[in-house]
């Protein structure tokens, strides 16, 4: 019975939806010209999904604006990402390339003095990153530079100057109105802000492409971090902030050895796995796949979460899920109140069976 409870929540969930979404609207009112510059993030000659929400996020400050994409690197995959960007969105005008051995790894002291560089010549009256480790780390550095205060963690734009953003760790949204001088500067929710994929079937016109200046750039202010490594997963799995289905697993599988039973069920669910703060700092996985406030933020169609209470922090990672399924042997644990599927049971009973009636789901 459990099994075939999980199961109707896994189907309804994955399944296409003829439901739509509701997008955030233009302001009917009159506004200034509205120019913004998206940093974008680019891996192996493709742009990230996280920035392409930002470039999604950028294209309904206005119904008319002018939408610049900045990339920062060295190297052919550098170019390479530059060819896919003119053509990503049907919104962008042009590609910022931005080519030296200073941006080799993206770390924020150069990266917030090419942000200075491009806003003082090209005046934009918005300035939006993804609000991933990438854009945290360069847009407050670079709002710095500017002397602008910077608004974080947008998940609506009613205006072009504003928004809404969530307070308390996600228990309350707050509308904001930025009032001060050019640039705003934003970081967006992906999440918040999907990629339609009629978008990306108009980009059929490719954007100019044009290298940014590097002469006036102050590399006597470059150097005072250094890169060390880049550690990413080594398991093909798919990436935790997109995926369509998230296995989480929290304190409740007690040892790390236990928690290969979340890898193996999402596994068999071509799922991402999760993992709750309590759980990372037990040692049971790295950091990286922690989702919450402080981790990641996630909003798949099917987020599933075994042993894990509801902590406030982490629940404000998952939020906007389209479906919850929840298994715990407590029934007051605060995951329940949030969940659309509760399972007040032993999880070391639950997995090994859905482990074993898997197979036969088609």
């Amino acid at each position: 019975m459990i099994a075939r409870t999980l199961f109707t929540a896994f189907k309804t969930s994955i399944l296409p939806s003829s439901s739509s979404q509701l997008l955030p609207l233009f302001s009917s009112s009159p506004c200034r010209s509205v120019t913004t510059l998206v940093l974008a993030e680019h891996d192996s000659g493709s742009i990230n999904a996280a920035s392409l929400s930002a470039i999604a996020a950028a294209a309904s400050l206005s119904k008319h604006t002018s939408i610049s994409l900045l990339l920062a690197g060295s190297g052919p995959s550098l170019h390479q990402a530059a060819q896919h960007a003119a053509s990503c969105h049907p919104s962008i005008s042009q590609v910022l390339v931005a080519d030296s051995d200073k941006f080799t790894y993206p770390l924020a002291e150069p990266w917030a003095q090419l942000v200075q560089l491009v806003q003082q010549k090209n005046g934009y009256s918005h300035v939006i990153a993804a609000s991933g480790s990438f854009g945290k780390n360069i847009l407050p550095r670079a709002a710095a530079l500017l002397d602008v205060s910077p608004v974080t963690d947008v998940v609506a734009i009613s205006e072009s100057r504003q928004f809404v953003r969530p307070i308390y760790a996600g228990n309350a949204l707050c509308t904001v109105r930025y009032t001060g001088a050019d640039p705003c500067m934003l970081t967006i929710r992906s999440t918040s802000f999907p990629v339609p994929a009629k978008s990306i079937e108009l980009a059929s016109n490719k954007s100019a492409v044009s290298e940014v200046d590097l002469s006036m750039l102050d590399v006597d202010s470059i150097g005072k971090s250094r890169y060390v490594k880049q550690t990413s997963p080594e398991a093909e799995r798919p990436d935790l902030a997109n995926a369509r289905v998230v296995v989480t697993g929290g304190r409740g599988l007690k040892t790390a050895e236990n928690f290969k039973m979340i890898e193996k069920l999402a596994e068999k669910l071509g799922a991402a796995v999760g993992a709750t703060r309590a759980a990372v700092d037990a040692g049971f996985v790295p950091n990286d796949l922690q989702v919450g406030q402080t981790g990641k933020i996630v909003a798949p169609d099917l987020y599933m979460a075994f042993g894990v209470s509801g902590a406030i922090q982490h629940l404000a990672g998952i939020r906007d899920s389209k479906v919850i399924v929840a298994v715990n042997k407590d029934a007051d644990a605060p995951i329940f109140k949030v969940a659309d599927y509760g399972v007040v049971g032993d999880l070391f009973e639950v997995i090994p069976e859905l482990l074993e009636k898997l197979p036969g789901i088609k």
